[in-house]
């Protein structure tokens, strides 16, 4: 049975899905249309810049199944998932270097706001079929950076949080346990590895996302910025694996109340993403710079889990989806930020 028949449950399926203006979110509205689903995606507009969503992500707050709105706001989560068979949480201050630098954003979204999700899914649970909770490999900590099969992350493995980030996700993990532990009620968490893929759009002050940094500096003339000299390791997983996994654990009856990795497995270090990129950018050139507090040195993930619990494995390599960005990087340049092209201009001159 191929994906989409496996998603013939959500034909006709109302889906709130939270972070629906972000990369991962926009793609899961996109998918749930395509299967004949009704997604209700909430949103800030101020995540990316208020034309980000429209002109890139392809959701605008002109779409009748869009809603521009803050997941702290109880009334609203209260009305929208009153109406919803399914939730998809995947709202969140995403930004390590943010929620670093501005611990109170980090709680406030992803602690208050996934409270009140939580809430307002517990208060409708008997309609509710199963709440989907969005986590990150960040949960595992800071990591080795072996590429070893005895090194991956499992699911089952202790937990040493090492950012801000990952103490809300891993917060957010007990909260949905906690909060939906009636034996009726129905959830899944999904931890994601390093997600990357068109349309994804850095921020300012930022030193996530490293598939679009480099692509985006690499189309300006910018040198491409090593951290560390570029050893750390990624388990890269494009947007595309990481909404199907998402919509499976949503529908996948073994993945009642389970944990699952959604990762490929894979091993690549930082070097090799710029490799990959210079590949398509022959003249880049690579700039060693200092690793971030808190960066971590990374692993990729054990997917025995998710291969045996969704039956399903991910379909694009990392090859391919660097390909597919970098195309789609040249017939849409006006992706890159202003403020990115402005320091490219002052390095110029």
């Amino acid at each position: 049975m191929n994906t989409l028949d496996r998603f013939a449950e959500l034909s006709g399926a109302t889906v709130t899905v939270t972070g629906g203006f972000g990369l991962v979110g926009s793609r899961i509205v996109h998918k749930l249309r395509a299967v004949g689903a009704r997604p209700l995606a909430v949103g800030r507009l101020d995540a990316y810049g208020s034309s980000t969503h429209s002109s890139v992500f392809n959701v605008s707050p002109r779409d009748p199944d869009v809603i521009a709105g803050d997941i702290t706001d109880a009334a609203l989560m209260d009305d929208v998932i009153s109406h919803s068979d399914f939730v998809i949480h995947a709202a969140a201050l995403a930004d390590v270097a943010e929620c670093t630098r501005n611990p109170a954003a980090a709680l406030q979204a992803n602690i208050h706001g996934t409270q009140t999700v939580l809430d307002a899914a517990a208060r409708h649970a008997s309609t509710l079929k199963r709440l989907v909770f969005v986590s990150s490999a960040s949960v595992y900590g800071l990591g080795t950076g072996a590429v070893d099969a005895g090194a991956r992350f499992r699911e089952s493995d202790l937990l040493t949080p090492g950012s801000v980030y990952a103490n809300t996700k891993l917060w957010g993990e007990h909260q949905t346990a906690l909060t939906l532990g009636r034996e009726a009620d129905s959830y899944a968490i999904v931890r994601y590895f390093s997600v990357y893929g068109e349309p994804q759009v850095v921020k300012e002050n930022s030193h996530s996302w490293v598939v679009a940094w480099f692509s985006m500096r690499a189309a300006l003339g910018l040198p491409l910025h090593l951290n560390g000299g570029g050893r750390q390791i990624r388990d890269f997983v494009h947007v595309d694996d990481v909404a199907d996994a998402t919509l499976l654990a949503a529908v996948t009856a073994h993945a009642h109340r389970a944990t699952v990795n959604v990762g490929t497995g894979r091993a690549t270090s930082i070097r090799q993403v710029a490799d990959l990129v210079r590949g398509h950018y022959p003249g880049a050139r690579i700039t060693e710079t200092p690793r971030p507090q808190g960066d971590p040195l990374g692993g990729c993930a054990d997917t025995r889990v998710m291969r045996e619990l969704l039956t399903w494995a991910p379909q694009v390599r990392v090859e391919d989806g660097v390909r597919r960005y970098t195309a789609w990087l040249r017939r849409t340049p006006e992706a890159i930020p202003a403020w990115l092209r402005t320091q490219a201009e002052k390095t110029a001159a």
